[in-house]
C-alpha cells in the first residue's frame, strides 16, 4: 500500500471505506510504525507533525479516531482536543512521564484514554479498539472488521492437560446455554494473577453466536476513580465540568457483544450497586440523563481475589457477588498443567521470532529441564515473559538455562548462583552487546538499527543512553 503526500502529511487511504485515524506525532519514525501496523487492519491513516498542519489537514480528512501527542513543535496538542470532539472524533492522547495529571485532565475534557510513552504497539492498539467502542454508538459506521481482527489476534487456549481439557469444556458449554432471544448468564472467571483470564474471555466470546460483535475489555484497576463511572456508564453534554458533549460508556459500547469486566474486585462498592442495576435489569442511564438505554450485551467479569470472602467483609457487595458468580470458570495456575508449559514456553518463543525477525527457537535440554522445574509464581504471563526476553538473548536461536536466568531451578546440579546485582549486570551487558551489534550492522545509523530491533527509535535512545553508547 502506498503513501500519498501531502505536504507534511502522510496518508494512507483504501478504496474501501474504513475507519480514519489521524495522528498528530512529531516523531515521524514512531508514526510511520503506527500507519505500517495499523495499515495491515484496514485503517484508513494521515499522519500530520504540527498544530497547523492538523487544523489543515482536517479539511480534507476527517477522522474518527484522533492519536494526539501533548507536546508539539509549535504548541500544546491539547489546544487541539476540544476541536477534534466537537466534530465528533474520539480521542487518544500520547503523554511522555511527568504530563500524566494533564493527560488525566484530557480526560475529563473528552478524552478517551491516554498511554505514556514509550509506546507499545500492541497496548496502542487495544487503545484505539475502546475508541472505536466509544464511537460506534455516536455514529453509524462499519467496525465489524477491525473488531474481529482485534478480538480474535492472539487468542489461543493452548494446551492438553487435563485441567485446561476441563476449561475448554466449560466454555463451550456457556456459548452453547444462550439462544436468539435469551439473556446470556453472566460468567465469572476466578484464578491466580497471570494465568490467562482475560484469553479465557476472549475465547469464550469467540465461541458465541455473536462472535462478530464488540467485545470490550475494562481493566477496573487501572480505570482512575475521578473517570471510572463516566468511563463505565457515559455522560450527557454539561453533565459535569468538562463535559463538552455526550459520550456512551463502555457498558453500552459492547451492545449486543461482550464487556468483560477485569479486576472486579477493585470496583468501588458505589459503582457496585449501579452495576448491579445493570445486570438485573440490562439499562443503562448515562450521568446527566433521565433515559434508559437496553444493554442486550454478555457479561464477563475475571479477578484474583475472593469474591466471597470480600463479601462477607463487606468489601464487595454479596448481591452483586451472587449476580456474577452464576457461572464461573476457573483458570489453573501454570504448575499444575504440567506439559503444557513446554508447549506454551515454544509458542511464545516462535512468536517472539517472528516478531524481531530471529532464528527459529531450539531449547536446549537443561532449558527444558529448567522450564519443567520452575514454580512460575506469575503463571503464563511470568513464562511469556522470561521467554521472550531469554529469545532476544540467545545466540542463533538457540535457548539455554542461562538465558532464562531462572533462580532455584536446578537443585540437582550445584552450579555456583550469581547474586542478583551480578545476574542483573550479565544481563544489562548481553542488551548492551545486542544494540552495540545492530549499531554497527546498520553503521550506526540509530534509525535503522531500532527498525531492525523493532522497537521505536525513542525506545533505542533510551536504550542507548541506559548503556551510555554514544554515537
Amino acid at each position: 500500500m502506498q503513501l500519498a503526500h501531502l505536504g507534511h502529511v502522510e496518508a494512507s487511504i483504501l478504496t474501501k471505506q474504513q475507519s480514519k485515524l489521524l495522528i498528530v506525532e512529531d516523531e515521524a519514525l514512531f508514526a510511520r510504525a503506527v500507519v505500517r501496523r495499523l495499515q495491515k487492519f484496514g485503517y484508513e491513516c494521515a499522519h500530520v507533525e504540527s498544530l497547523q498542519d492538523a487544523r489543515g489537514i482536517v479539511k480534507q480528512f476527517t477522522p474518527d479516531v484522533v492519536l494526539l501527542d501533548m507536546r508539539l513543535p509549535d504548541g500544546n496538542g491539547l489546544d487541539l482536543l476540544p476541536e477534534f470532539v466537537a466534530k465528533g472524533a474520539v480521542v487518544i492522547v500520547m503523554t511522555a512521564h511527568g504530563e500524566i495529571s494533564d493527560a488525566v485532565n484530557a480526560m475529563k475534557q473528552g478524552a478517551v484514554d491516554y498511554l505514556k510513552k514509550p509506546i507499545d504497539l500492541e497496548e496502542l492498539l487495544l487503545s484505539i479498539q475502546k475508541a472505536e467502542n466509544a464511537a460506534m454508538q455516536s455514529k453509524s459506521l462499519d467496525y465489524s472488521r477491525q473488531r474481529n481482527a482485534h478480538a480474535s489476534e492472539g487468542v489461543e487456549l493452548l494446551g492438553e492437560s487435563p485441567a485446561m481439557q476441563n476449561v475448554k469444556m466449560q466454555i463451550k458449554r456457556i456459548a452453547q446455554l444462550v439462544s436468539n432471544d435469551s439473556v446470556p448468564p453472566t460468567v465469572l472467571i476466578g484464578g491466580e494473577t497471570g494465568t490467562g483470564k482475560d484469553v479465557a474471555a476472549r475465547s469464550l466470546h469467540l465461541s458465541c453466536a455473536n462472535s462478530d460483535k464488540p467485545f470490550v475489555h475494562v481493566d477496573c484497576a487501572s480505570l482512575p476513580a475521578e473517570l471510572m463511572e463516566s468511563e463505565l456508564f457515559g455522560h450527557e453534554k454539561g453533565a459535569f465540568t468538562g463535559a463538552v458533549g455526550s459520550r456512551p460508556g463502555l457498558i453500552e459500547a459492547a451492545e449486543d457483544g461482550t464487556l468483560f469486566l477485569d479486576e472486579i474486585g477493585e470496583l468501588p462498592l458505589a459503582l457496585q450497586a449501579k452495576l448491579l442495576n445493570v445486570l438485573e435489569r440490562r439499562v443503562v442511564r448515562r450521568i446527566g440523563s433521565t433515559k434508559e438505554r437496553a444493554v442486550p450485551a454478555r457479561f464477563i467479569a475475571a479477578t484474583n481475589r475472593d469474591l466471597h470472602e470480600m463479601s462477607q467483609n463487606g468489601r464487595f457487595r454479596q448481591d452483586l457477588y451472587y449476580r456474577l458468580n452464576m457461572m464461573s470458570i476457573f483458570m489453573p495456575p501454570l504448575r499444575d498443567r504440567g506439559q503444557d508449559i513446554m508447549l506454551l514456553a515454544k509458542s511464545f518463543a516462535a512468536q517472539t521470532a517472528r516478531r524481531y525477525g530471529l532464528s527459529s527457537p531450539h531449547f536446549t535440554r537443561e532449558a527444558i529441564s529448567t522450564i519443567q522445574t520452575y514454580t512460575w509464581p506469575g503463571n503464563v504471563r511470568e513464562l511469556k515473559h522470561q521467554v521472550s526476553r531469554a529469545m532476544l538473548l540467545c545466540h542463533n536461536g538457540e535457548l539455554t538455562d542461562i538465558d532464562l536466568a531462572l533462580p532455584n531451578t536446578r537443585p540437582a546440579e550445584p552450579i555456583p548462583v550469581l547474586p542478583a546485582d551480578s545476574q542483573q549486570s550479565a544481563l544489562d551487558a548481553a542488551e548492551k552487546s545486542i544494540l552495540l551489534q545492530v549499531l554497527i550492522e546498520t553503521k550506526y545509523n540509530v534509525s535503522e538499527a531500532a527498525r531492525k530491533l523493532g522497537i521505536t527509535r525513542m525506545t533505542m535512545r533510551y536504550r542507548m543512553d541506559k548503556h551510555q553508547i554514544k554515537v
